[in-house]
Order: C-alpha cells, then structure tokens, then sequence
C-alpha cells in the first residue's frame, strides 16, 4: 500500500518509544506552568501554520474537550507538521468524534509521521471502530507504522473479548512473516499483553504457539528474547517448560 522506500523518513529502531518520546515538551512542568488553554485554543485557527503546530501540540500537555473538534479539523490541514501534532493532541483527548476522522486521514495521508501518529490516537481512543484500519495498518503500511499498529491494537482489551480475537490473526500473522525485526517484536509484547486477558481456549493455544515458535526459530536475538519475556509474563506452563527445555539444551 505505501512505498517501503518511506522507511528512511522514519528511524524504525527508535519507534519502540511513544511516539511523544521524540517531541520537545512545550514547557517544562518544574519551571513553567501549563500553556493556557484558552490562549491555545484561540491558536488553533490561527493563519500561521507554525502557531497552529504550536497550539495543537499544547494539547498533548492539556486534557480539554473544546480542543477536539479543532484538532480534527486540523487532522487535514496542508502543513504535515500540524496534522501530526494534531493526531497526537487527539491521542491525548481522545473522543468517539475523532474516530471516523483519524481513520479517513489514515487511509489517505502520504506523510508515514502523520500516519504514526493517526495509529496512535485511534488506539488511544479504544474504540470497536479502530480494529479494522489498524489491522490493516500492521499488515500494508510502512515499517514504523506497522510497529506502532501492533502497539494501537492492546487498546483492543479495554473495548471487548471479540476485538481482543480478532486482533489475534494479524498479530500472529506479523509475528511470523514481517519482515522487520522491531515490528515482530512489537507484536510478541502485543500478543503477550493481550494473552493475559484471554482464557485458556483455541484462541489463547494458537497465540501461545505462536510465541513459542518465534523464540524457538526466528532469526532476531531481540525477537526471540522480546516473546520469551512475553511467555514469561503471560506465565502459561507449556510456555514456560518449553523455555526450560530449549534453554537447558543450549539453544542460545
């Protein structure tokens, strides 16, 4: 769906991080106060691009619903500087309103940031409407995308036991096949995360199997530790004899 060759405007090595890891907080809590929410508000319809990036930001840092509305009309502003600052303010003041528009702005940006950022607001958002663009994202977009999917798709715990299943067959599909060593790794955590909700029926096996076959036999070191930590957490018996027996015949 989108051009691999837009890796290099994303460091996939370092996306294992929030996405608001890598964004300068506006003011630093311990010296300044909070911007002003009314002030920020009143930027967000300003003519200047760099006021309304400005502003959108701020709302990362403030929870206030009066933003919602301009923050997903920014959602398709021309600058991808104000887009993406707008998905992450949407992340932090998610809202059942925004849902439809970050998936819209999903399906249709070129930017792979805004895109990032779009992923992570609609996991925030823990909407039932989520799973399917997100699911799509893990298996078509670019690799700091589908990395961050993976991530979107725990929220599906918090929504119901159907999308926690259906967030299943993606996963492990990812697991096994992507290409990406980070991604695969993501999608061990998300597996394990979401293991810990599930009861012990087909679906939980197949899941378990499929941590048990990446820390057995896939190429990456990291992966193979990332899925044994996930058997680990989720504390599932075969999991665990089967580490003891691998790690007893040396096969590390």
């Amino acid at each position: 769906m989108y051009d691999e060759d837009e890796l290099s405007l994303l460091e996939v090595e370092t996306e294992l991080e929030s996405p608001l890891d890598l964004m300068e907080p506006l003011t630093n809590e311990s010296e300044f106060p909070k911007p002003d929410p009314d002030e920020m508000l009143a930027l967000l319809t300003d003519s200047q691009p760099q006021q309304r990036m400005l502003a959108a930001r701020a709302f990362c840092d403030i929870e206030d619903a009066r933003a919602i509305p301009h923050l997903i009309n920014l959602l398709t502003d021309i600058c991808p500087l104000v887009r993406v600052s707008a998905a992450y303010g949407i992340g932090r003041n998610p809202s059942p309103e925004a849902v439809e528009p970050l998936i819209l702005q999903l399906n249709r940006d070129w930017n792979g940031y805004v895109r990032k950022g779009v992923v992570w607001a609609l996991g925030n958002c823990r909407d039932r409407r989520s799973l399917a663009p997100l699911t799509d994202a893990l298996k078509t977009d670019i690799p700091a995308v589908r990395l961050w999917a993976a991530s979107a798709l725990v929220q599906m715990v918090n929504i119901s036991y159907e999308a926690v299943v259906g967030t299943m067959p993606p996963l492990i599909s990812a697991l096994v096949q992507d290409p990406v060593a980070a991604v695969r790794s993501n999608c061990a955590w998300a597996i394990g995360q979401l293991c810990r909700e599930l009861p012990s029926n087909v679906i939980y096996a197949t899941a378990i199997d499929a941590l048990i076959q990446a820390f057995a036999e896939d190429v990456d070191l990291g992966v193979r530790e990332d899925s044994k930590s996930a058997l680990l957490g989720v504390g599932d018996t075969r999991g665990l004899q089967m580490i003891e027996t691998l790690e007893q015949e040396g096969w590390f």
